[in-house]
């Protein structure tokens, strides 16, 4: 069809109207078949759009963050597709079904609900029964392409799955997992985020069946009524002064032992210093012992040579002594022997020699002029040493 039948369809069918001047207008008329033929082609293409719009035309386009699954209404066999571009079918026999498999985020704020991934913010009762809510709460979230036929018969199509399941789950797992704690816990930013972990292993416990894993869960620093916030900021401030003081505590802990360890090691250079002074002293000490042992050894080396000269010399002269003794004793025993053989004649010669070579002086007994006795001195005692001489004292 042109446009020049576009336009005929549209041209009069009835003679222009005479009784007005006789050259008027021409009135425009319509063309029913045309008319229908138009309309029945501009049906033709809006239904081939939507068909193909809806995954049933034969032909579907996969984004990189998309996913697809081509349904087989013959066999039921469901097709996964994970590459991304385009993908050709039979068109009425099978129809192709895209999920968004980009990274989602589930947001718990405000006070009203925007769309299915907004809702309002969590509200929850602490375990000593006060309240406490979270202003703005993250849950970032992915579909798991693996899982998507699972998806598709679990959840329905397209974005299903974050009303059915991320939706249903996350206030009450929230709930229950913050409520464990009571309010003065709560407001500990160690607790909370503790909590967040095991708020996010217990979503993908139950999300995880039915193809959805929870990323990270994002949570702020819960809210509490004024008064109950001016009481927690008071404990806060009472629990950094306890820190504070703790921290104190561990620094003059750490002061002493730095203290200790400086004594000691003071200690240990003087000890060792001391060690080396009594080891020196010690060294001279030997050295002298060794000195004075050597000139003991020596002095006594020197007086046991000294001793045995003695010895060997009083040796020799006893030996001397005992040869002149032993000679002696044989002269007295020959003049024994003459003595026996001429007996007073011998001594009488004897006594005679001796007093030949003495000299006597006469005194009288008393200075008188005219003496009335002599005395002989010195012959007696001449004789009697002859005679003990001789051989004893008669």
């Amino acid at each position: 069809m042109t446009s020049s039948d576009f336009e005929d369809a549209f041209s009069s069918s009835e003679p222009p109207d005479k009784g007005r001047g006789g050259g008027g207008r021409g009135r425009m008329g319509l063309n029913p078949a045309k008319i229908a033929l138009w309309l029945l082609i501009a049906m033709f293409i809006l239904m081939a759009l939507l068909i193909t719009a809806s995954g049933s035309g034969g032909i579907v386009e996969i984004e990189d963050t998309e996913v697809a699954v081509i349904i087989d209404f013959m066999t039921g066999d469901a097709e996964l597709i994970q590459q991304p571009g385009y993908r050709v079918y039979l068109p009425f026999v099978k129809q192709a079904f895209k999920f968004d498999k980009s990274p989602q985020e589930f947001v718990m704020s405000g006070d009203r609900e925007v769309d299915e991934n907004h809702v309002p913010k969590l509200t929850v009762r602490a375990a000593d029964g006060s309240n406490f809510w979270f202003d703005d709460i993250k849950i970032q979230y992915e579909l798991l392409p693996s899982d998507a036929r699972h998806v598709l018969s679990d959840s329905g199509e397209e974005g299903a799955f974050k009303r059915h399941w991320v939706r249903a789950f996350a206030r009450s797992v929230l709930r229950d997992e913050f409520g464990k704690f009571s309010a003065s816990e709560v407001a500990n930013p160690t607790v909370y985020k503790g909590a967040a972990i095991e708020v996010t292993e217990e979503l993908n416990r139950v999300l995880n069946p039915h193809g959805v894993k929870i990323i990270q869960v994002i949570t702020p620093k819960p809210s509490f009524d004024a008064g109950y916030e001016k009481a927690i900021e008071d404990r806060k401030v009472a629990d950094q002064e306890v820190e504070r003081i703790k921290a104190r505590a561990v620094q003059l802990i750490q002061e002493r032992e730095r203290r200790l360890a400086q004594i000691d090691a003071t200690k240990a250079v003087e000890y060792e210093q001391l060690k080396g002074t009594l080891e020196a002293q010690r060294i001279d000490i030997e050295r002298d012992r060794i000195k004075v042992e050597k000139s003991a050894d020596a002095y006594s080396k020197k007086i046991l040579a000294d001793g045995e000269a003695k010895r060997l010399a009083l040796i020799e002269q006893a030996r001397g002594m005992t040869d002149k003794a032993r000679k002696e004793a044989e002269g007295l025993g020959a003049i024994i022997a003459a003595l026996e053989q001429r007996g007073e004649v011998l001594v009488r010669e004897r006594l005679a020699e001796r007093l030949a070579e003495m000299k006597f002086t006469l005194v009288p007994y008393t200075r008188d002029a005219v003496p009335e006795r002599i005395e002989l001195i010195g012959a007696a005692d001449v004789l009697d040493a002859e005679g003990r001489e001789a051989g004893g004292d008669r």
